[in-house]
């Protein structure tokens, strides 16, 4: 089996694959935000269903290069992209609860992280 790293330009990557996830959210709120306007609606659920097939493809690849539990973890981000763009994209308000259970997702990734790479030098 090909060995399995996790560098700084993985996660990245990796990342990068989850924005792409969480912006198919924002393509299906903005098809239920158009619903009186029959083609602007399949225009955003054609991207959204776009988006996610692009989505699998990558997360495929992705999760070549990762262990799966370590790929997961890193998922849980989507909440962290997810309030950036309902804020940039919709004007939502951020509270200080969702401030504090982002940073403990964000925590909790790290941790993962840095566990897989301390895994990765005892072996």
């Amino acid at each position: 089996m090909k060995e399995r790293r996790v560098t700084l330009k993985n996660i990245l990557l990796l990342q990068a694959i989850i924005i792409i996830y969480t912006i198919s959210s924002v393509m299906a709120k903005m098809a239920s935000a158009n619903g009186e306007d029959p083609f602007r609606m399949l225009m955003f659920l054609a991207l959204e269903f776009m988006i996610l097939a692009v989505y699998a493809v990558l997360w495929q690849q992705m999760i070549k290069r990762f262990e799966l539990s370590v790929a997961y973890a890193n998922r849980s981000m989507a909440i962290l992209w997810s309030m950036i763009w309902a804020v940039i994209f919709f004007h939502d308000k951020i509270t200080f609860r969702n401030v504090l259970g982002v940073l403990i997702v964000l925590l909790g990734t790290v941790i993962v992280n840095l566990d897989a790479r301390e895994e990765e030098r005892n072996d």
